[in-house]
């Protein structure tokens, strides 16, 4: 069956158990995440989407994942988080491109994943406040974060890194976690410290 021409663009959040900074993509995924493992929360804002006919429009979903050991080397396991709102077509258009299925970024890391956790529903909550934001489903993921200032008094924007390679986006805001919780799909993480690692930017996914 031929995969729709889909296109999908919005805001992306993430935090991960690694302390800040994650040194994962600065090590090119080839360094041990700081704990020796890292589980993460990507959460995915969709303001417009599409998948073939289907709207994704407002949509969102967030991939939650465990990596054993240094990334490069696999074996993850990850599942998925669908807003509660999706009809079955749109959480399959959503399970797709989420899981690189239907190509675009998230398909060059699908020979990394070991094992497929599923696929669970909630109502998705994102709210953002400047460089302040944070994440909710229900009981699955509960996630906040600041972006992360350079040394400049003044400034009103966090400090980046570029040309990441990262599927969400090649530029990335750095950012403090003030709080990851996760308790979805056999996956369980609490952090409260503020010493772990976030991220976020604007995103924008389409099919090859």
């Amino acid at each position: 069956m031929t995969t729709p021409t889909w296109q999908v663009n919005g805001q992306y959040y993430e935090t991960c158990s690694c302390d800040f900074v994650c040194p994962c993509i600065l090590g090119q995924m080839a360094v041990s995440p700081t704990k020796g493992s890292c589980t993460f929360a990507m959460a995915m804002q969709i303001d417009r989407g599409s998948y073939g006919a289907s709207s994704l429009d407002g949509l969102g979903f967030i991939v939650l994942g465990l990596t054993p050991d240094a990334m490069g080397k696999g074996n993850w396991s990850v599942g998925l988080v669908i807003d509660d709102r999706a009809s079955a077509e749109q959480r399959e258009a959503i399970t797709a491109i989420a899981s690189g299925a239907a190509g675009g970024p998230m398909a060059a890391l699908s020979g990394l994943i070991g094992k497929f956790l599923g696929v669970e529903s909630a109502p998705i909550k994102f709210d953002r406040s400047g460089i302040k934001w944070s994440v909710k489903a229900s009981s699955a993921v509960d996630m906040a974060a600041e972006g992360a200032k350079g040394i400049n008094p003044d400034a009103t924007e966090p400090m980046f890194l570029e040309n990441t390679g990262h599927p969400a986006s090649d530029r990335l805001a750095l950012a403090h976690a003030s709080k990851s919780h996760v308790h979805a799909l056999g996956l369980s993480w609490d952090d409260v410290s503020g010493k772990n690692n976030g991220h976020y930017a604007p995103f924008a996914w389409r099919s090859a």
